[in-house]
């Protein structure tokens, strides 16, 4: 057996070693050396529109098959207004249900038809109807916890995630999904996790070398450029398509940058186009050996986990890199935590409060080709990087909006309102003032207080206009 065990072996070692060479030389020649100068050859372009066309087939083919077997294919709501909302006032509303519940006003006014006036505008037990309808439809629509869902697709994208209500319609579409399975997880699955690994790789070489240099242009230019080498082949990694939009708005030396939050690769989505200082909390592990290397070639801003929570200390440390011109825009995530992509959330004020230019960034993801959003109280971060480069494809937008600066009468908390409205405005997010960390706490008392603070007043208020009177 030995005789004929011996070439076969040596034919397998052969035809592996054809293979990898075959692999490699198709990595460096069209994905990594592309990526290191910025080039692209338009293949990810050609995938995604051929993937725009399977997937209009298959929403054709399924909504086809659902008529035929009479299936209720989508919600028969709207997916982002399940109650009916009309924007007034507490005053307002409180008006209209004193109106229909009894013959008292807030205004003390009464018609002819429903009599005289009462001698006081004081609480009315038909108040209660307001906090508790408006209690009951928070529960029912809760505008916060939607924030932190998968956002639903009106079609099905060949993933795992289809839309509402999906059921099996025909043999081809369950064919074509299996063979997608078999593209995902046989070909693109390695592919990506081959330059993922290539790209992470290099960067912590690459940053540990650049590290031992002196201070100096000579460092900083191949700080940047290593920078930008990695995080575009850690792009590729991700199938990812980005398209930038008003590049003369990029974020300069000396600036924040502050951008919605979505998932951890929009660091790597907004790198990948332009130097940045990180900021963020010292990890252990694969995370904190990159942390450690990338500080060594760029000043990035580390902080240990109770230096987080000291707030005049991390406002110093960004007012100080800010205030040194040389140094690279600074890139923030003020929501603190990920949102789904569909909202932009309360920005916390800290990053407002140091006096520098502010550079606003819209992100919007389309989540026909994927979900980048990470709901990290379900997955882990390895779990979720499997789901994304098991996905078909990252894509997405991003916009640099004009430079903000804060006016002289505006706070901090005003400030970041109004970069947050022009952040939703531009990616079409909805502008939310809820704060993002009730994602994993409960609602702040503060929030309570606003709404007894707003409903005394106008007691207080109507009382007060009486005595005038």
């Amino acid at each position: 057996m030995g005789p004929f065990i011996s070439p076969f072996s040596n034919l397998l070692c052969m035809l592996l070693g054809i293979s990898f060479t075959l692999w490699v030389t198709l990595l460096l020649v069209f994905i990594i050396v592309p990526a290191i100068f910025g080039l692209s050859f338009g293949i990810r372009g050609l995938y995604m529109k051929t993937l725009l066309k399977v997937f209009k087939w298959a929403t054709v083919r399924m909504e086809r098959g659902a008529k035929e077997k009479n299936h209720l294919l989508y919600k028969p709501y709207s997916l982002n207004s399940i109650i009916a909302k009309e924007p007034t006032s507490l005053e307002d509303e409180l008006k209209e249900i004193r109106r229909n519940g009894s013959s008292r006003e807030l205004d003390g006014s009464a018609s002819a038809a429903t009599g005289p006036s009462p001698s006081s505008s004081e609480f009315e037990m038909s108040d209660t109807f307001y906090f508790c309808r408006r209690g009951i439809e928070s529960i029912v629509d809760d505008e916060v916890t939607k924030c932190f869902s998968a956002e639903e697709l009106e079609s099905w994208n060949l993933l795992t995630r289809s839309n509402y209500n999906f059921q099996h319609i025909s043999t081809r579409l369950t064919v074509l999904w299996g063979f997608g399975v078999i593209i995902r997880y046989g070909f693109l699955l390695p592919l990506r996790l081959t330059l993922a690994i290539t790209g992470i790789s290099l960067l912590v070489v690459f940053t540990t070398i650049i590290g031992l240099l002196p201070n100096g242009r000579l460092k900083n230019f191949l700080s940047e450029t290593v920078h930008l080498m990695c995080y575009r082949i850690c792009v590729r990694a991700l199938t990812a398509i980005i398209t930038y939009h008003h590049s003369e708005n990029k974020p300069k030396n000396g600036g924040i940058c502050v951008a919605n939050h979505t998932s951890p690769i929009d660091v790597i989505i907004l790198a990948s186009d332009g130097c940045y200082a990180m900021v963020g909390q010292i990890h252990g592990g694969l995370m904190g050996l990159i942390q450690r290397s990338m500080v060594k070639a760029c000043p990035h801003i580390w902080f240990e986990r109770l230096e987080v929570k000291d707030r005049h200390l991390v406002a110093k440390r960004l007012s100080d890199h800010v205030k040194d011109k040389s140094k690279l825009p600074i890139l923030i995530f003020p929501e603190g935590t990920c949102i789904n992509n569909t909202s932009v959330m309360m920005f916390k004020k800290g990053s407002f409060e140091i006096g520098s230019t502010v550079y606003p960034v819209a992100i919007k993801y389309d989540p026909r080709f994927g979900d980048a959003f990470w709901n990290s109280s379900k997955f882990g971060m390895v779990n979720y990087l499997l789901r994304m480069m098991s996905s078909w494809a990252i894509v997405c937008s991003v916009w640099y909006l004009p430079p903000m600066s804060r006016q002289e009468d505006e706070d901090a908390v005003q400030f970041a309102n109004r970069v947050k409205g022009a952040i939703a405005r531009q990616g079409g997010l909805v502008d939310l003032l809820w704060d993002g960390g009730l994602k994993r706490g409960k609602v702040k008392d503060a929030f309570k207080e606003e709404q007894q603070k707003i409903y005394s007043k106008i007691l207080v208020g109507t009382q007060a206009d009486r005595s005038r009177s």
